[in-house]
């Protein structure tokens, strides 16, 4: 008898506990939803310097938010722009393309970083780093050189940065080039183009100084109010000296929207320094000047205020 009340006590226990086994329904609340893990922040875009040392010129790219994960450099013989696709003119003999992905060289509100568009160097082999892009967390700049050299690139950290090396272990003459004075102009105090000094490679004299000049003032010359005083040109091409007669033509439009200065009077002094030009002869885009053959300097019509 005690035996089978035993049995008949674990029996009632087992059916009191069974329901606190059975898996709860499905009918109740859902167990919370697993929190998705946010993406990394776009690495942004602060700086963009530049500095001569041990034979090469270093462009060091500086970031906040850590390094882009693609870091791509190389040679390329033209640059579009991202987005656009409209080819960037930058001034050099040897053009480098850095590509970092993702980056931005904007703020979260779109607003632009100190991180500049375009900026001139008087550096041996550098010249210019020109961007080429700022979207879909994709940057570019294009960095225009003297002459193309080994390239080497290399990341540092506190802060983030990447450096890139290009040889610059060749010999440079100081050379002077011209710009535009516009707050000497605006004064009316002559003259309203000024020189400065440049690097520049002396077995191509000409060319070095066309290059320095189309990629414009140092940062301290345009705080200064030094401009590049293009005139509508992009550039420059099919520039030769011969018989004391340098002669080019400029790319890109041209016009002096009625001014009475124009980019003749940067090209034409930053030209005639050289000892082996004597007149300057300087063309349209379509080839035509005013008098090519006369005894001084020419320009194009399109140059006349």
């Amino acid at each position: 008898m005690r035996s089978s009340w035993k049995l008949s006590s674990l029996l009632v226990s087992a059916l009191v506990l069974a329901p606190a086994l059975v898996a709860p329904s499905t009918g109740g609340a859902a167990p919370p939803a697993s929190v998705a893990a946010e993406p990394p922040p776009t690495p942004v875009l602060v700086a963009v310097r530049a500095a001569h040392r041990d034979g090469a010129d270093r462009v060091v790219f500086e970031f906040r938010g850590g390094l882009p994960a693609k870091r791509q450099v190389g040679y390329v013989d033209r640059i579009f722009a991202d987005g656009s696709g409209r080819r960037v003119r930058i001034a050099g003999q040897a053009l480098l393309r850095v590509r970092f992905e993702p980056a931005q060289a904007h703020t979260d509100d779109g607003s632009p970083t100190a991180a500049p568009r375009r900026v001139a160097y008087a550096l041996p082999n550098v010249m210019t780093a020109v961007r080429a892009g700022d979207f879909e967390a994709v940057t570019t700049y294009g960095i225009g050189l003297a002459k193309r050299t080994p390239v080497r690139v290399t990341t540092l950290q506190a802060p983030p940065r990447v450096v890139v090396e290009v040889g610059a272990g060749f010999a440079t003459v100081p050379r002077k080039v011209w710009f535009f004075d516009r707050a000497r102009f605006v004064d009316n105090r002559e003259p309203f183009f000024v020189a400065r000094t440049r690097p520049v490679r002396p077995g191509t004299p000409a060319t070095g100084l066309m290059d320095r000049l189309f990629a414009g003032p140092l940062p301290g010359e345009r705080a200064r109010g030094l401009r590049l005083l293009r005139s509508g040109a992009t550039g420059y091409d099919d520039l030769t000296v011969s018989g004391g007669v340098a002669d080019l033509r400029l790319t890109g439009r041209c016009r002096s929207g009625g001014s009475t200065v124009s980019i003749a009077g940067e090209v034409l002094p930053t030209l005639k320094q050289l000892p082996t030009v004597d007149r300057v002869v300087l063309r349209d885009r379509t080839g035509s000047t005013l008098d090519p053959d006369g005894p001084g300097d020419s320009t194009p019509a399109c140059l006349e205020p």
